[in-house]
């Protein structure tokens, strides 16, 4: 492991200033979601079956739009695509709180299909502004980001909902997400390496220039042979990517569809846990201890997250997400917070390990021309998973208590895992 990659990653300004704008800008839609499930529950008095199906809803919303606003990004350009998210932002949002539950629906709906595309935005200018190892520690940086803004979000708007300002509440969060978007379209980060600015390669070229100074001088000559011989074969690859992946669907291969079925397991994996989570506590009378397992959740993730960036060698996204729903598994045993909270941290230190090599090899597999639209199906891949697991570990916390939610969403990513890896090996049996 290389930790020292951190450094030479952050010393590139477009990505340091990237990554800050993209944790920043999640964190108002971190927090709609407890918002509006509690502006259904408290304000408008319906029930948790109420408040999930307009979860629902704009889950599926979103799922639609990501695939489409990334190939907008694609087609016309990062600025013009976001003109449409910037706007419904803030005019949704503000009118979400003041209408009644059959009008909230539909529009949560809209809301999800042109919901700014921040996730796929940032992935896919991380796919351009970084390159080998660098994107590795670059996506890894993007997930542990995430996790602290998701230990920021949903509390902070649990606090506001518990306050009584459910309504002030979703509005400030459509307008600070459509100003997220016009400082995103005023910084343009590049979604293709011709969009690279003078100022991004001068800090690449400074970026390299700190990591030859660090290195041996008996190195120098050898490292740059080794790097003027990768970017020959870099272009090679490039260009025979980009002829071999032009038009249509030709970038959705088996490899691309085994990694958004790594990423809907993922996010299954993950919404069934936090479902798991609640129950348990409520069960046992501690929903005010919820915040505790969460934290420890996250934080083992923000510590995978470092420690995948720093390493030299990709794992597989299929073995890391095998890793995590195994580990899943035993968290159906623990009675009481402190046990729960400290089992958790064992699948939670492959949380952004998962989520970061899968974003990472469809970088590497999808070229730049469709490189955003792969990003948004990836997703929606995400995003399909969150919105099974939940039910899932719900039905079995029904049959069998707490536990049944750990156990179902763990066995069925287990399950998923061997069954990709036993089609992957079909593959390579039948190709040799």
């Amino acid at each position: 492991m290389n930790f020292a990659l951190y450094r030479e990653l952050l010393a590139i300004r477009p990505i340091r200033r990237l990554l800050l704008v993209g944790m920043v800008a999640r964190i108002p839609h971190s927090a709609a979601g407890v918002l509006l499930t509690l502006h259904i529950v408290l304000t408008l008095g319906q029930g948790y079956a109420a408040a999930g199906a307009a979860a629902a809803v704009m889950t599926i919303g979103i799922a639609l739009g990501a695939p489409w606003r990334g190939r907008r990004v694609d087609t016309v350009g990062l600025r013009t695509a976001l003109i449409p998210s910037v706007i419904s932002e803030t005019v949704i949002w503000s009118v979400v709180p003041h209408v009644s539950y059959p009008w909230l629906l539909p529009l949560v709906f809209v809301g999800g299909l042109l919901t700014l595309p921040i996730f796929s935005v940032v992935r896919q200018s991380l796919g351009v502004l970084a390159e080998g190892d660098q994107r590795r520690t670059a996506f890894a940086l993007d997930a542990i980001t995430t996790e602290v803004v998701f230990m920021i979000g949903p509390a902070a708007g649990a606090v506001v909902a518990t306050s009584g300002f459910t309504v002030a509440g979703l509005t400030v969060v459509g307008v600070a997400t459509s100003l997220s978007g016009l400082f995103l379209m005023w910084f343009n980060p590049p979604t293709r390496s011709e969009g690279l600015t003078v100022e991004c390669a001068e800090d690449e070229q400074h970026a390299a220039e700190v990591a030859v100074v660090s290195t041996a001088p008996a190195h120098l000559q050898e490292a740059a042979a080794e790097l003027a011989h990768a970017g020959a074969a870099g272009r090679a690859v490039e260009g025979g990517r980009r002829e071999r992946l032009a038009g249509g669907f030709s970038w959705f291969t088996a490899t691309v569809a085994a990694l958004f079925a790594v990423a809907a397991g993922a996010g299954m994996v993950l919404s069934g846990t936090d479902v798991g989570i609640v129950a348990a506590l409520e069960t046992g009378g501690h929903q005010s201890e919820i915040g505790i397992v969460f934290v420890f959740w996250c934080a083992a993730s923000v510590v995978g997250g470092l420690v995948y960036g720093a390493m030299h060698r990709p794992i597989p996204p299929v073995i890391l997400l095998l890793g995590m729903a195994a580990l899943t598994l035993p968290m159906a045993f623990a009675h009481d917070t402190w046990t729960l909270a400290f089992i958790s941290l064992l699948p939670g230190l492959l949380c952004a390990p998962v989520l970061s090599a899968a974003s990472e090899k469809v970088a590497d597999l999808v070229s730049e021309e469709r490189r955003g639209e792969a990003m948004g199906w990836y997703g929606s891949a995400l995003t399909a998973g969150v919105a099974l697991g939940s039910p899932l570990a719900g039905i079995f916390i029904d049959v069998m208590g707490p536990s049944g939610g750990f156990v179902s969403v763990g066995a069925a990513g287990v399950l998923l895992c061997l069954v990709g890896l036993a089609l992957q090996q079909r593959r390579r049996r039948a190709a040799a």
